[in-house]
């Protein structure tokens, strides 16, 4: 890599320290420089350093000071220049030195720069600064007696951690150190800008910030908006080859291990991901490919690196016009080829040789013979073979992999297996001493041997010029053996000239593979290259090395002075020229005349040349002449070089080998002698005149571009060119590379190692600041620092320092108000600079300014705080006095209350006495009185009862004597009723047996039925109602009847049970005077045994009192118990409580996370489903593209006859023809062919064929089979025809002559057709193509004759194919025309009889004409399979046709005589007709009703005989006789009901005539009526009961869509309709085609509708009133469809009359789904259209802008200020986005889009805003502080503002923005303690742990008075948030689009009631 080394001086602080209560730096207002760190170079010797305006000062400043005190002020002037010259300038010097408390830099040993703070006042003359340090110690800092150097000043702590170097305020080496150091290990941010270089940190660690995400945030912003990334300087390169048409570079340089590669990589990925490929090859794949490859031949595993590049290489990314990759090409330089026999210890051999290794087990690499690692000389030195973290076996396939993807077969590449298995064997390869001066190899020795198989090279040969070597001389040629330490070294040439070789070859069949064929307009070059180099042993690499590195920082310093000296021109500011350090004189000594390179070549080229006599000639020509060049002291084999980076010491050992580039050319013609074919192209290109891979023998190759052609010239010349040293080949390399990088515009990037030890986010000060010093970064602060580093526009300047201003200061215009202001603030004009557009500021100023600003924000803060603290403590006091009297208050009511607590308890206790005394007597007296009145109660009751039985039986006995006599008389009583009511059914039987004989003879005759009908009405009611009375009173008795029943049984029961009790009580009274004698002799027994038993009591009792003794203490011992048991019962009781809630809860929470997941796989699932819908649209239009492409391409078709296969039906033919116009229906002339050739394709059979797209492939090879078969055949037939007799010869003559006509009309319609399309393309003009211009008119003529002939020649082929069909006839032998049929599909398709007749004669003549040969009917034989395949056609149809033909005869025969039978059954009718027209009207109805019953009396007569014998087909014949009849019902009541309305509408009609009349009779005057005469008056028809349809002709359906799709502008004519009126007239004009029953028509307008709105999406797109006005009437239609398709679900909301709507014959659920796929789909386009649209307002209104004034304040900035890359194009505000979503959504409602999808429209609107804010904000580091989270939190609520005022806030949009909430919360908490990161943990829960962590490492103060982040705090986040699952991603996904869904909305609008407006141009259709 490329290194940018610096000469690092001394840098100065300023001379001003002041003391500050913050321990900032502070200044005096008088004097107002406060630093400028002038880089002051080390001791040099003359001649290095350019002499410039500094180094003169100090000259003069020495001559002419003497005193002391000059002298000391003359040397700070020379160190400080930036002070500048001032009257009295010794004293202001003096004053600047006064104050302490200042913060320093002073060097240390270990840390290089550590901080301290100044604790006396500095005074002039002071030998040491009393200092305090960071640790707490004390120090004295002795200054330099000799210099008097101050320590540097510290930066304020505002500007630390500063994206570019350059906006600190004191610029020197401590200050970018401390500034790298805490990005790098407190923020985790590992890029940092200084000026124009990107400076990159290793961190040894994967970072999430190398992603689609982060590359799509970058892509399109510019350099200063966004953090520092290696993406935003490749956005850079490429924004400004697009921009100023200049090709740029990308130079990345560093040490080995500082990451140049990855990051060299990572910009090719950038390019590759952002332009794209120009066409279909996927160029940026290769591009990207080619890293793998280079990287396994060319990196290897260092002690610094595991995957350390060995070669340098410029890879040039070419692009086209459109800046597209289109190839690329590489260049590379340096290859270590030494590293392929030698490594040292921990390192490895280069990756390849490892992963071959790591495969040998693989199949196909067994014949390499390959094994482990360890056992190859050239693999196992470094005794690592492996890198922890790395599959060998696996990189080896990825390397596999890109080289197929870059074209190298597998031939190739196992070529170079071969190649590279069989340098590994060569290592091997052993020698063995015969003497000193000779060596052998063992025979059969088996790795020379394997070597020898893979090269196939001879063995005998190869071993004996490996022993050997061939001297030539002028005279003679012989050869000499070597030595074995000799042929080793041979050996190891040999390899490494072969491994140079092939990493040549591959690099070139890589540039081949990346090639393109298109013309290259710019390209973009990445350079990566080593940096810097010093060893311990440094040799003849590292010197190409440190010299390429020389040539580089001169290019860059003179860029850098370029860049800064221009920016000072166009702001017009007088500047004078900064000198810098100049490498001029070091880039002479190495390449000049004479110099180390070519005093190198020209001890080559002598006989005996050695290194030490190329030493001497060094030192006697350079070591007195050139300061930079000297001697070692104790070495006369080295010499020194002074470098801009460093002195570096070289050996001269080996230089003269490794120029010369020593290979035997002997082993050289061996290997080209292989037979393995691929070896000898490696050395192909050793006889060209530049060889791009000239070798060294011990080191590393410089490699050039190769020529594209070999150059011609003699072979002399050649061999003489062919001896260039590798010097000078490498110098000639390195001149090419610096024109190429001159001709661009250079990027750069400084990549620095942390540490040495490859820890991840470990930072080495020493290491770094070595790097620092080597690779140019300090060399751009000194080169700014020089002149203005701090630049401000006047806008930044005064939104930062308006505090220092007063109101009367600020003017209208802002320049010069600030510069009023800076004459206030800095007195030396000569500290800052007016520009046009900035203010610049010399180094100091900005940390001045800051210092004045916090002074007067300190004020305002101690002004403030006295104010609030004023006011809460007298706001304390207030509440302190409240507080007091409301105690007293307390107090006293307490007292109060105690008081008359007491003279309530004492009357309380006097009237409890009262009432106690009163309980106790009057308890007394209720006991008395009770007892009393219990023995009264008991004593009545007595003698109640007595009396109560007694009356009791008396009544019984008389109940008993009733019903006994009742029952008697009844049973009487129904004995004789029964014998008299038979006497009388008896006599009634005979009587109605008598009656009915008389009936029965009477029936027959009709007077008879008329006598019966007679008063039969009457009879039956008064029947009826007769049944019903006796019905009532039969009821009415029977309950009566049931309810005595019932009382006499329950009477009967009473009586017995009183009976038996009665019993029982006699026996009772007899049993109980027995007993008392029984009793009386007991008691006397009892008496005796109570004696005993009281005995007994009293020792019972004893022992009962001892044991109640016993169980009250097991009772009490038990309750213990009892109560223990019923805690632990509590206890438990309340844990099963607790387990149940946490069960209840937690499975709630299952509950709501199962939920959760499964909306969210619904929402996973719709999106993926929407995804598809939108890669399925993305391919059709690709494929639509690709087919207009095509169209264009193709100008005039091939001559001849175009035609289908004739083995298709016409109709087929047609179908056929009618898609292929479909296809190209964008041509314009053929929007005017025949409607049945319009037809497009439709969509649900495009969606069902898809699935079968597979299945065809497949069967394509069985037609593919069967056709060769076919054709087999009908060859075998031809010549069996051949052997025919020729009988049909004239007839087949003249079809072939009339099919030759008709080809010949084709092929001229054709040529036609296709000048005309040719014309029209070329007149390409509006005016000449207008619809109403002349040429279009002749030209839509022209069409349409054409367009005519063709139909008359479509006419004429179907006529040719109806005689094909007839020529079956003729080779069967029948001659007449008899049975000869055309067939019944052909003469269907013919349209009238003029076609059929035509066809008859045709048939005729082929009859009369003879026999010809019919494999000739046409050129290709396709008429002849047609006859062969007919023939067997018409057998079959004639044997269906005899079969019709049978069953037509029998049904003819069955019909013949049902027509009898009703033309008998019509003249029988029409008699009675006529009979009943004579009748008057009241005689028609009964004799229609009499001849009604006698026909159906008949009837039933006849199907009774007729169904006698089976009654089951009676049964059905009678039921299907009901059917009929309720049919009949049926259409009489709608036909009633049609009769009534009708009715109503002439009344409504007549009632409206007659208004009309009367208006009209009053609007004519009297006079008028004279007058005027009379005129036929047209009377006006009145508006008709629309259907809601609308009908139009097929003709007119592309019109209908051109129309109302095509055509309609919704800015136009769509603003003043009805909202989804395009969407209502396609569905009534469905409806209509439905009422129809045309499929066809149906399918056609469905199909033609979706066609043109796709057509229209794609032709406007990006318009988003037009995708909004058709994603609105899509739903509508597909609303339509539902609401009216007959479905219940649907139709719960339609009205009576729209469910008279609905469709009926045709069910369009596939197109419904259609339809909400294209719904879906312009949805997407109309969200990509929205994005499109905010995107750029978003970060400005958002972020940028100040919605707020004078929250947010612009911290100083360095070089890379915003918008540096491209001019400004407006600023947007948050109005700017409130605006343009009141657009969006007005322009929404405007076009009636259902609420529902507005929500979800504006929910995606606003993640796209939240998404695109957030990721903005966590890329952007200017834009995390305290106020910039209020101003967004501002914004934010002016968003919900909006959607409150738009009543959208359950739309979910808020929900989108809640984590840029969050953010802007996070920004302005509190972040010290552990309860502000659990507060934090609980708060962000819509961020996600990496956004959390991002915010708060990038959260900056932009005050002082604001905190940083303590990395602390940060860890500690970190572990309370470890355990969260989330997304490791930082950004958002901006592109994501929520699942959209169509909830049904059911339109109330009436379809009959839709008007079409004239505007549309729709007269063509009619209402139905």
């Amino acid at each position: 890599m490329l290194p940018m080394i610096v000469h690092v001086p001394n840098v100065c602080s300023s001379l001003v320290w002041t003391r500050s209560e913050a321990g900032s730096c502070q200044s005096n207002p008088n004097a107002p420089c406060q630093c400028q760190e002038s880089l002051e170079p080390l001791p040099l010797p003359p001649g290095q350093c350019m002499q410039g305006r500094w180094s003169q000062e100090i000259e003069e400043m020495e001559d002419k000071v003497t005193s002391p005190e000059k002298a000391e002020e003359a040397k700070l002037k020379a160190r400080y220049p930036h002070l500048g010259q001032k009257p009295g300038g010794s004293d202001f010097l003096r004053k600047r030195l006064q104050k302490g408390f200042a913060r320093v830099w002073i060097p240390d040993p270990e840390e290089v720069w550590k901080s301290a703070e100044l604790l006396k006042d500095y005074k002039p003359g002071d030998k040491a600064l009393l200092l305090h340090l960071e640790e707490g110690k004390d120090l004295e800092y002795h200054l330099d007696p000799k210099t008097k150097e101050l320590p540097h000043l510290r930066n304020p702590d505002i500007l630390v951690g500063e994206n570019d170097l350059t906006a600190l305020s004191y610029l020197h080496e401590p200050a970018v150190l401390h500034n790298l150091r805490v990005r790098f290990i407190d923020s985790k941010l590992i890029y940092t800008y200084c000026g124009i270089v990107l400076v990159a940190i290793n961190p040894y660690e994967q970072l999430p910030i190398y992603g689609e995400d982060i590359i799509n945030a970058y892509s399109g912003q510019n350099m200063g908006d966004m953090d520092p990334h290696i993406f935003a300087v490749a956005e850079e390169a490429y924004k400004q080859m697009a921009r100023d048409e200049r090709n740029q570079s990308i130079i990345v340089s560093g040490e080995s291990g500082a990451g140049k590669t990855v990051s060299a990589k990572y910009a090719m990925r950038y390019f590759a991901t952002v332009s794209g490929s120009a066409s279909e090859a996927n160029v940026e794949e290769k591009v990207l490919a080619s890293n793998p490859i280079m990287e396994s031949i060319g990196n290897a595993k260092t002690t610094r690196n595991d995957n350390s590049s060995r070669f340098g290489k410029y890879i040039e990314i070419g692009f086209d016009k459109r800046y597209r990759i289109i190839g690329a090409n590489m260049r590379t330089y340096l290859l270590e080829k030494s590293r392929v026999v030698f490594q040292a210890e921990e390192e490895r051999n280069y990756h390849i040789f490892y992963q071959l290794c790591a495969s040998a087990n693989i199949p196909e690499f067994k014949m390499l013979r390959l094994g482990n690692a360890n056992n190859f000389h050239y693999t196992n030195q470094g005794g690592s073979p492996v890198i922890e973290g790395v599959d060998d076996a696996k990189e080896m396939a990825h390397t596999r992999q890109a080289c197929t993807l870059l074209g190298i077969s597998e031939s190739y590449q196992m070529g170079i297996f071969r190649i590279l298995a069989g340098i590994l064997h060569l290592g091997n390869v052993g020698f063995a001493s015969r003497d000193s001066d000779s060596c052998t190899i063992p025979p059969k020795h088996e790795p020379l041997s394997i070597f020898c198989d893979l090269m196939g090279v001879d063995y005998e040969e190869m071993c004996h010029w490996l022993c050997h070597r061939k001297l030539a001389t002028a005279t003679e040629t012989y050869i000499k053996p070597i030595s074995k330490l000799q042929a080793t070294n041979a050996r190891d040439a040999l390899a490494k000239h072969i491994y140079a070789k092939l990493f040549n070859w591959i690099v070139d069949h890589v540039n081949q593979a990346l090639h393109s064929a298109v013309k290259q307009h710019s390209f973009i070059g990445v350079l990566d290259i080593y940096g810097f180099e010093t060893f311990e042993i440094n040799s003849f690499e590292q010197f190409c090395i440190n010299y390429a590195n020389e040539k580089l920082q001169q290019q860059f310093n003179m860029h850098v002075f370029k860049l800064e000296q221009e920016e000072y021109m166009k702001e017009q500011i007088p500047w004078t020229l900064i000198d810098f350090y100049d490498n001029q004189p070091c880039i002479n000594l190495i390449e000049s005349k004479l110099g180390i390179l070519d005093l190198l070549d020209e001890e080559c080229k002598m006989p005996k040349g050695s290194d030490d006599t190329w030493a001497q000639k060094l030192y006697n020509t350079h070591l007195s002449k050139c300061a930079l060049f000297e001697k070692p002291r104790l070495s006369n084999k080295a010499f020194i070089i002074q470098h801009f980076a460093d002195k570096v010491e070289y050996q001269c050992e080996g230089f003269l080998e490794k120029n010369k580039d020593t290979v035997f050319e002997e082993q050289i013609k061996v290997l080209k002698s292989s037979k393995f074919k691929m070896l000898p192209e490696l050395f192909q290109d050793d006889e060209k005149a530049i060889s791009p891979t000239s070798a060294t023998s011990s080191g590393r190759i410089p490699l050039t571009r190769t020529p594209a052609k070999p150059t011609k010239g003699r072979p002399g010349q050649m061999a003489k060119e062919h001896k260039k040293t590798v010097g000078h080949q490498f110098r000639n390399s390195l001149h090419l590379l610096m024109e190429t990088l001159n001709a661009t515009t250079p990027h750069y990037v400084r990549c620095i190692k942390p540490n040495d030890f490859k820890f991840p986010f470990t930072f080495d000060e020493k290491r770094a600041v070595q790097q620092l010093r080597a690779c140019g970064v300090l060399e751009t602060i000194r080169i700014s620092a020089a002149g203005f580093p701090s630049r401000w526009t006047y806008q930044e300047f005064f939104s930062r320092y308006r505090v220092l201003m007063k109101q009367k200061d600020v003017l209208s215009d802002r320049k010069q108000t600030c510069k009023n202001v800076l004459e206030k603030l800095i007195l030396d004009k000569d500290k800052y600079q007016f520009g046009k557009t900035k203010i610049f500021f010399r180094a100091g100023q900005v940390a001045y300014l800051e210092k004045l600003r916090a002074d007067k924000l300190r004020a305002a803060c101690i002004r403030i705080q006295k104010t609030i603290r004023g006011w809460l403590l007298r706001k304390k006091y207030l509440r302190m006095r409240r507080a007091a009297i409301t105690v007293q208050r307390y107090v006293r009511g307490y007292q109060a209350r105690c008081y008359a607590k007491f003279l309530r308890r004492t009357r309380a206790a006097t009237i409890v006495q009262k009432y106690w005394r009163m309980y106790v007597v009057r308890r007394r007296y209720k006991i008395t009185r009770a007892a009393t009145i219990v023995l009264q109660s008991y004593l009545r009751g007595y003698l109640a009862r007595n009396r109560y039985h007694k009356i009791l039986r008396e009544h019984k006995a008389v109940i008993i004597q009733k019903w006994v006599r009742g029952w008697l008389a009844r049973t009487r009583y129904k004995r004789s009723m029964h014998a008299i009511i038979y006497l009388q059914c008896c006599f009634r039987r005979m009587m109605a047996k008598r009656e009915l004989k008389k009936l029965k003879i009477e029936a027959r005759s009709v007077e008879r039925y008329k006598k019966l009908h007679i008063g039969m009405e009457n009879k039956i009611m008064q029947l009826q109602r007769k049944v019903d009375e006796q019905n009532k009173d039969y009821k009415c008795l029977m309950e009566k009847l049931t309810n005595l029943e019932g009382i006499y049984n329950s009477e009967t029961e009473k009586l017995r049970s009183d009976l038996e009790r009665l019993q029982l009580s006699e026996e009772e009274a007899k049993v109980a005077t027995g007993r008392v004698l029984s009793l009386q002799e007991e008691i006397a027994k009892l008496r005796k045994d109570l004696e005993q038993t009281q005995s007994e009591k009293k020792s019972i009792e004893e022992r009962a009192d001892k044991y109640k003794q016993e169980t009250e203490q097991l009772v009490s011992s038990l309750k213990e118990e009892n109560t223990l048991l019923k805690q632990e019962k509590e206890t438990l009781n309340h844990l099963i409580v607790e387990q149940a809630k946490e069960m209840t809860e937690t499975m709630e929470k299952k509950l709501v996370e199962e939920t959760k997941q499964l909306e969210l796989d619904l929402n996973d699932e719709r999106l993926r489903y929407q995804n598809l819908l939108n890669e399925f649209s993305r391919l059709e239009e690709r494929y639509d593209d690709l087919k207009e492409e095509m169209t264009l391409m193709v100008n005039v078709p091939k001559p001849g006859h175009k035609r289908t296969d004739s083995t298709h039906s016409s109709n087929e033919s047609e179908y056929t023809f009618s898609s292929e116009i479909a296809e190209t229906e964008d041509i314009p002339l053929r929007t005017e062919e025949p409607s049945e050739k319009k037809v497009p394709l439709d969509m649900s059979l495009f969606l069902k064929l898809q699935k079968r797209v597979t299945e065809l492939e497949q069967e394509k090879q069985v037609m593919q089979d069967e056709l060769d078969r076919k054709e087999e055949q009908m060859l075998r037939s031809k010549a069996k025809e051949e052997e025919r007799p020729q009988v049909r010869g004239a007839e087949l003559e003249y079809e072939s002559l009339k099919r030759q006509e008709l080809e010949s009309e084709n092929k001229k319609l054709k040529n036609e057709l296709n000048e005309l399309r040719k014309a029209l393309s070329e007149k390409s003009a509006p005016e000449v193509t207008a619809p109403g211009a002349p040429a279009y008119r002749v030209l839509m003529e022209q069409l349409a004759s054409v367009s005519e002939e063709l139909d008359v020649r479509k006419e004429e082929v179907l006529i040719l194919r109806s005689q094909l069909v007839s020529q079956k006839e003729a080779i069967q032998p029948k001659n007449t025309m008899t049975d000869s049929t055309i067939l019944l599909e052909d003469v269907q398709k013919m349209k009238d009889k003029g076609e059929i007749a035509q066809a008859y004669i045709g048939l005729k003549e082929t009859n009369r004409s003879s026999a010809m040969d019919f494999h000739e009917l046409n050129e290709d034989g396709e008429l002849w399979l047609v006859y062969e395949g007919l023939k067997q056609a018409n057998r079959l149809l004639e044997s269906q046709l005899q079969s019709q033909k049978r069953s037509h005869e029998n049904e003819a025969e069955a019909l013949r005589g049902e027509i009898q039978s009703l033309k008998e059954e019509n003249n029988r009718q029409q008699q009675l007709l006529a009979q009943n027209l004579q009748l008057p009207p009241e005689a028609r109805i009964e004799a229609s009703l009499q001849h009604e019953i006698t026909r159906l009396t008949n009837e039933n007569l006849y199907f009774e005989e007729l169904y006698a014998d089976d009654p089951k087909k009676y049964q059905s014949y009678r039921i299907s006789l009901y059917k009929r009849m309720i049919d009949l019902m049926e259409q009489l009541e709608k036909q009633d009901k049609t009769v009534r309305k009708l009715k109503k509408q002439l009344k409504v009609f007549a009632k409206k005539i007659g208004e009309l009349e009367v208006g009209q009779m009053e609007n004519i005057s009297p006079g008028q009526i004279i007058d005027e005469p009379i005129r036929p008056v047209n009377i006006p028809r009145k508006e008709k009961d629309f259907q809601g349809m609308l009908e139009y002709k097929k003709e007119d359906e592309q019109k209908l869509v051109k129309n109302l799709i095509l055509e309609l502008k919704p800015r136009g004519v769509a603003v003043n309709l009805i909202p989804g009126l395009p969407a209502y007239i396609l569905f009534m004009c469905v409806r209509h085609a439905d009422y129809l029953n045309d499929d066809q028509k149906v399918r056609s307008l469905l199909t033609s509708t979706i066609n043109s709105i796709k057509k229209v999406l794609k032709k406007r797109g990006d318009d988003f009133e037009t995708v909004s006005f058709w994603l609105s009437n899509t739903c509508r239609f597909l609303h339509c469809l539902k609401q009216y398709s007959g479905e219940e679900g649907f139709m719960k909301h339609n009205t009576s009359r729209q469910n008279e709507h609905c469709l009926t014959n045709f069910d369009l659920a596939e197109y419904r789904q259609v339809l909400s796929d294209l719904a879906i789909q312009i949805y997407q386009q109309l969200v990509r259209v929205l994005e499109n649209i905010l995107q750029p307002m978003i970060v400005s209104g958002m972020l940028e802008h100040e919605t707020i004034q004078g929250v947010s304040g612009v911290k100083p900035t360095g070089l890379r200020k915003r918008t540096s890359s491209i001019a400004d194009e407006g600023t947007y505000t948050l109005d700017s986005i409130l605006r343009q979503l009141n657009s969006f959504h007005s322009v929404m409602c405007q076009h009636g889009m259902d609420p529902e999808l507005i929500k979800q429209v504006v929910k995606q609107m606003f993640y796209i805003v939240g998404a695109i804010t957030l990721n903005n904000l966590l890329l952007r580091k200017d834009m995390c502080s305290w106020s910039k989270g209020m101003q967004i939190r501002y914004n934010v609520s002016q968003l919900e503002e909006w959607l409150r005022d738009k009543n959208l806030m359950n739309s979910g949009a808020k929900e989108t923005l809640e984590p840029l909430i969050q953010a802007a919360q996070l920004l302005q908490v509190k972040k010290k303690t552990d309860d502000d990161a659990e507060a934090i943990c609980s708060m962000c829960n819509a961020l996600t742990t990496a956004q959390i962590v991002k915010v708060l490492n990038l959260y900056t103060p932009v005050n002082e008075f604001e905190e940083r982040v303590s990395v602390s705090f940060i860890r500690t986040i970190q572990m309370r948030l470890r355990d969260r699952k989330d997304s490791p991603q930082l950004l958002m996904d901006a592109k994501h689009i929520f699942p959209v869904t169509f909830p049904f909305n059911p339109s109330s609008l009436a379809l009959e009631t839709i008007q079409i407006p004239a505007s549309l141009g729709l007269g063509f259709i009619a209402r139905v």
